[in-house]
C-alpha cells in the first residue's frame, strides 16, 4: 500500500526562504523542495546532472537509478530575483555513451542563444563536459527547467527542476508552497516500465502508474493556521492532465504559467503537462485541514493535504492580493497577421490506432523517435537528433503582431507550448474560457479551435510544439523564426 508523508513547510520571511523538512523511513530520500538561493545581486546555481539510486516514498522504499540535477534531496528549487543576473553550470555525467543533454527553461523570455535546444540554439553537452547558461530574467514567476533531448525517458526519470523568479507580491503571503506533480511508471515490484510505447505515442501518451506530489503519494503538509498560502503547483508529468481543486479553503487563481492575472476564484482548472498554476488560499483555524484535488478522474483523486497549525496569522476577511503586472508588448489585435497552425495525426500514427490491440513497443532514440504520429501543419520533426531542423512553420517579422488560430485536428488532447515568448488566450470554439490571461502553454482538447495573439518581439529560432512529450518526440514539434 502507497504511505503517506508529512511535510513542513515555513514561511517565507526566514531567512533562507523556503524550508522543507522531511520525516520519513530510514533510507528513504524524498524528493522534496530544497532551495538553492545565491545573492540578490548575483545568482548562481552548479548542477550536475548524474544518475543516483533514490528511494522516494512513492517507490515503496525501492531506490531507482534517477536521473538528476544534485545529490541528496532531488527536486531543485533555484530561486532568483528578477533583473538580477543568473548563471547556471552543468556537468553532464550521465553515464550513458552518447546521453548529450542541454536544459530549457521553461516560460521564461530569455535570449535564443541561452533557450538549451540541442544543434538549434546551441551544441549540446556531452558525457563528462560542462555547459553555461547566463541570462536576466525579466519576469517574474513560477517556472522550470528540463533536458530537450529524450526528454520522456529523462522526465521519466525525474529529470527537472522548478525555478522562482521572486519579486511580484505586493504583500508577502505567509507561506510559499511548492508542489511538483509528477507520475512515475513503475511495476507492482517497484521497478520502471518501458517510459514510452508505441500505442500510448499514437494516443494520449503512456501513463504512469503511481501519482505523486513531490515524490510521495498524497502527502500532508503543515501550513500556518489562518494565513494567506501561496501554492505554486506545477505539472511536469509527460502525458497526465488534470483539473485541479480547493475543499476545504477559500482559493483564487493569481498566476498562470508564471503570469500574473487578475485573482480568479477557482473553482477548477483543467491543465495539461508543462503548465504551473499560482494559487492563493486562506488557509482554516488550527486544526482544519484543506485538500488538493484532481477532478479529471472517474472519483476525485486528493494529490495532497494542507493541515493548519499554530496561532492565527491573519483575522481579516480573505481577498487574494493581485501580483505585480508583467512588462510585456501588448498585440495589436486590429492589426495583427492571422496565422494558422493545424495539429494532426500522420498516416503512421492512424494506423497504431487503429491497430491499438497490438502490444507497443518502446521508442528509445535520443531526441525523437524514428517513427512519426504526429503533425503541424502537415510537416513532422523530421530528424532523429534535431540537426536537420527543416523550414520553419511560420516565419515572423520582429516586433509586429499575430494572432495564430491553433487547430486540433485530432480526437487526443494536445498541450501547445512556444518557446521564446507568452501569449495572450483569446477564445475556444468549444469552451468558455475564463477572463483573458497570458500563457506560455495552452490545451487544445479534441477537436478544439483556440486562438492566442502574441507580439514577435524575441528574435531567433523558436520551438513550437506539443508537450505530451510522446507527441513532442514522434513529430509534433517545429520552429518558428523570428527576425
Amino acid at each position: 500500500m502507497l504511505t503517506r508523508r508529512r511535510i513542513v513547510i515555513g514561511g517565507i520571511a526566514t531567512a533562507s526562504g523556503l524550508l522543507c523538512k522531511t520525516a520519513t523511513d530510514a533510507g528513504v530520500d524524498q524528493l522534496a523542495p530544497r532551495v538553492m538561493r545565491a545573492s540578490d545581486a548575483v545568482s548562481a546555481a552548479d548542477l550536475e546532472v548524474a544518475e543516483r539510486l533514490t528511494a522516494l516514498p512513492c517507490f515503496d522504499g525501492r531506490a531507482l537509478p534517477l536521473w538528476t540535477f544534485q545529490d541528496g534531496p532531488q527536486l531543485p528549487v533555484v530561486r532568483v530575483k528578477a533583473g538580477a543576473p543568473f548563471e547556471a553550470t552543468i556537468k553532464n555525467s550521465l553515464p550513458r555513451v552518447g546521453e548529450h543533454i542541454t536544459i530549457h527553461w521553461h516560460g521564461l523570455r530569455i535570449a535564443n542563444g541561452q533557450d538549451g535546444v540541442a544543434f538549434m540554439t546551441q551544441e549540446p553537452i556531452q558525457p563528462g563536459g560542462r555547459g553555461t547558461y547566463t541570462f536576466t530574467p525579466r519576469d517574474t514567476g513560477t517556472y522550470f527547467f528540463h533536458t530537450h533531448c529524450n526528454s520522456v525517458e529523462h522526465f521519466g526519470r525525474g529529470l527537472f527542476g522548478v525555478l522562482i523568479v521572486e519579486g511580484d507580491e505586493t504583500e508577502p503571503s505567509d507561506a510559499d508552497i511548492v508542489l511538483v506533480m509528477k507520475d512515475w511508471r513503475l511495476s507492482a515490484e517497484r521497478d520502471f516500465l518501458p517510459f514510452t510505447t508505441d500505442d500510448g505515442a499514437a494516443k494520449a501518451g503512456t501513463a504512469g502508474t503511481v501519482r505523486a506530489i513531490n515524490g510521495a503519494t498524497r502527502p500532508t503538509i503543515d501550513v500556518p493556521a489562518s494565513a494567506n498560502v501561496r501554492l505554486r503547483l506545477l505539472n511536469v508529468d509527460p502525458t497526465r492532465i488534470s483539473e485541479v481543486g480547493i475543499e476545504g479553503a477559500i482559493a483564487s487563481i493569481i498566476a498562470v504559467d508564471g503570469n500574473p492575472c487578475r485573482p480568479m476564484p477557482l473553482t477548477s482548472w483543467r491543465f495539461g503537462p508543462a503548465s504551473r498554476l499560482d494559487i492563493m488560499l486562506r488557509s482554516p483555524k488550527a486544526g482544519g485541514v484543506v485538500r488538493l484535488l484532481d477532478y479529471f478522474a472517474r472519483e476525485p483523486v486528493v494529490l495532497a493535504e494542507l493541515s493548519a497549525a499554530g496561532a492565527p496569522r491573519r483575522r481579516d476577511r480573505f481577498a487574494a492580493t493581485p501580483l505585480k503586472s508583467h512588462v510585456f508588448a501588448k498585440a495589436d489585435l486590429a492589426n495583427a497577421e492571422r496565422l494558422t497552425a493545424t495539429f494532426s495525426a500522420t498516416a503512421t500514427g492512424a494506423a497504431v490506432v487503429a491497430n491499438s490491440d497490438q502490444s507497443g513497443l518502446p521508442i528509445g532514440a535520443l531526441c525523437l523517435s524514428k517513427r512519426s504520429f504526429w503533425a503541424i501543419n502537415k510537416q513532422a520533426w523530421p530528424s532523429a537528433d534535431h540537426k536537420l531542423l527543416g523550414p520553419p512553420l511560420f516565419k515572423l517579422a520582429l516586433g509586429r503582431s499575430y494572432i495564430f488560430e491553433l487547430q486540433n485536428l485530432t480526437s487526443q488532447p494536445h498541450p501547445i507550448h512556444i518557446h521564446g515568448h507568452t501569449f495572450e488566450i483569446l477564445s475556444s470554439s468549444l469552451r468558455k474560457l475564463f477572463p483573458r490571461h497570458r500563457a506560455d502553454t495552452v490545451l487544445l482538447l479534441p477537436k478544439e479551435r483556440i486562438e492566442v495573439a502574441l507580439v514577435a518581439d524575441n528574435p531567433g529560432k523558436w520551438m513550437f510544439h506539443c508537450h505530451i512529450l510522446e507527441h513532442q518526440e514522434t513529430g509534433m514539434m517545429g520552429h518558428i523564426e523570428v527576425a
